[in-house]
């Protein structure tokens, strides 16, 4: 595990946290008309004039630069659990875009999830594998993603606030999680050329998977509050990028005596993320604020005046 791959990592967790905080202070208005992708689409034009959501595109743009120079000298195993840190830093970003700070409950949960990371990735010692993934295996992979992501949003659109949001919130990880597979499979075969690499499948299905993302992000953002959203976000992309690393690309974890501390790390970080998504700093309309607040009319200055 290189530092420059940690750094890289790091700092695309950072870039990936501003972008929801901002995409999400832009759809927090929009949240009435969270449904199907075709009204994600509809949505999408009218939040392309708003300037929160267009820096925090251009956020996630500079994510998936950093993402891909971090899968290029390191693992999906190493890299994926590091983008967990997202969840941290968007509650801090989020703490001073939205106004309210976290409470000692909130800073209590960032220390058990970024203990658990650190233990987890400690104790398993991730392994490099291949460089691209093992012939055949792909088409296995990519099947077995179109079910859960699809069973996941399906299930999400039946429900509505907070479980919608975790629904979606997990069908995106799981597809970032496969989108973050392809792209590692990309940065693995640009030895041959750029050339040839474009004559090759990987780059357009991480074109078309990462749309998809997308989308189903922008339905998880709109559906409820970030705290409803992130922790399955971060969580299930991490979970689902070391089995990928797993099954295409031979990436092995340490296992023997070490199971214990990792399953330690990974229970706390759950805790964390839960504790997270119940501090009271961040709960009920901690990121909705600021769009209330925005208006000039009665609901604004209600809204101050309720959430001092």
């Amino acid at each position: 595990m290189s530092v420059l791959t940690v750094v890289l990592a790091l700092f695309a967790a950072l870039s990936n946290a501003a972008a929801s905080v901002l995409q999400r202070r832009a759809a927090a208005q929009d949240e009435d008309r969270a449904g199907a992708v075709h009204t994600v689409v509809r949505s999408l034009l009218r939040l392309v004039r708003d300037r929160y959501w267009v820096a925090g595109a251009a956020l996630l743009a500079l994510t998936t630069v950093l993402q891909a120079a971090a899968l290029a000298v390191g693992s999906l195993a190493v890299v994926q659990p590091l983008m967990a840190s997202e969840l941290l830093f968007t509650l801090m970003i989020g703490s001073v875009v939205f106004h309210r700070p976290p409470d000692g409950r909130t800073w209590l949960a960032f220390v058990a999830l970024a203990a658990g990371l650190a233990l987890f990735l400690g104790a398993a010692a991730p392994a490099p594998g291949h460089d691209t993934a093992t012939a055949g295996r792909w088409g296995w992979a990519g099947l077995a993603l179109f079910v859960v992501v699809t069973a996941l949003a399906s299930i999400g659109s039946l429900v509505r606030g907070a479980p919608r949001a975790a629904l979606f919130g997990s069908a995106s990880a799981v597809a970032f999680g496969g989108t973050a597979g392809l792209l590692k499979e990309v940065t693995g075969r640009l030895p041959q050329g750029v050339g040839a690499v474009l004559t090759q499948w990987p780059p357009y299905a991480t074109a078309v998977v990462g749309v998809i993302s997308f989308l189903l992000l922008q339905s998880a953002l709109r559906a409820g509050t970030l705290a409803a959203s992130q922790p399955a976000l971060t969580l299930g992309d991490a979970l689902t990028s070391v089995a990928l690393g797993w099954a295409l690309f031979g990436e092995q974890i340490a296992l023997g005596v070490r199971v214990l501390p990792e399953l330690i790390g990974v229970a706390l970080i759950g805790l964390g993320s839960v504790g997270l998504a119940r501090a009271p700093s961040v709960h009920g309309a901690w990121d909705t604020a600021p769009a209330a607040r925005d208006g000039p009319g009665p609901a604004g200055r209600n809204q101050e005046e309720g959430g001092s």
